[in-house]
């Protein structure tokens, strides 16, 4: 069996130049520091729990380009690019379409005015969708998606600025096990979740461990990797045979981002 695949971004060019998500402060990045950081994410992703990591080059002038999450929406040989709608960092969208088309991918890009954040908004689980919408994805991408994967999608409202992309505040896992944090959402966001995912397989985080990104999570096979804190939320999986790694993202935090944020799944 192949090794799952994780498209990575290293954080040659990385910083806090602009801000445009509730979490960014300009000029707070420790970058030696960062670059430690990415490198332990890297290691886990490798050597612990098994997968291979290809690698998109950084670019000078494009520091959110470390966060693959939201390069594009992947399935299996279809790559969805996104369209950002922060003119920050569309210069992103031809490096990510060229990578895709390179690595044999059928590329498809979005119509002009449809705004669409990748796996940063759209993430899979179980055969649909779960995908926001409102603060950075247009609803009208979603059906893109089902145009271009046949998958259905559930669309679900974010009402948190904090909570910008739905990777930050929900995260599906192995054995149909869904991580999600209910403040994220309005009282449909919540019902759609509860009626398509049994109770017993449901994760509820606290608002304090969703503030610290717990939500943000990378999950291969029976492996999940999210940043440091949530030692309630780490027990919560180990008890459910999970191998949890809790890694110190603090600089990514500062852009709001974390191990989720910086990895795509693109096979």
């Amino acid at each position: 069996m192949s090794k799952p695949q994780i498209l990575m971004s290293p954080p040659d060019t990385f910083t806090v130049s602009y801000a445009i998500n509730p979490w960014m402060k300009e000029g707070a990045v420790n970058w030696d520091l960062a670059q430690r950081q990415w490198e332990s994410l890297y290691k886990a992703i490798t050597e612990q729990a098994g997968a291979e990591v290809k690698l998109m080059p950084a670019v000078e002038g494009l520091p959110d380009l470390v966060f693959t999450a939201n390069a594009a929406f992947v399935y299996q040989d279809t790559a969805i690019i996104a369209h950002y709608k922060h003119v920050e960092r569309q210069g992103e969208e031809p490096h990510c379409q060229t990578w895709f088309k390179e690595n044999g991918y059928r590329v498809v890009t979005l119509p002009q005015g449809i705004y669409f954040e990748g796996a940063g908004d759209a993430l899979i689980w179980n055969g649909r969708v779960f995908a926001g919408y409102k603060t950075r994805t247009d609803i009208l991408s979603h059906q893109v998606i089902t145009q271009e994967t046949s998958l259905p999608v559930l669309s679900m409202e974010l009402i948190d600025p904090r909570f910008y992309h739905i990777d930050v505040c929900i995260c599906p896992l192995d054995r149909d096990y869904f991580i999600y944090y209910p403040g994220a959402f309005d009282e449909y966001g919540l019902r759609v979740i509860e009626a398509n995912i049994p109770q017993n397989r449901l994760i509820p985080v606290t608002a304090e461990e969703a503030g610290l990104f717990a939500c943000n999570a990378v999950n291969i096979n029976d492996t999940v990797i999210f940043n440091k804190g949530s030692d309630r939320l780490a027990k919560v999986l180990s008890d459910r045979r999970f191998k949890v790694i809790q890694l110190d993202m603090s600089e990514f935090l500062k852009s709001g981002g974390s191990t989720k944020c910086l990895t795509l799944r693109v096979a």
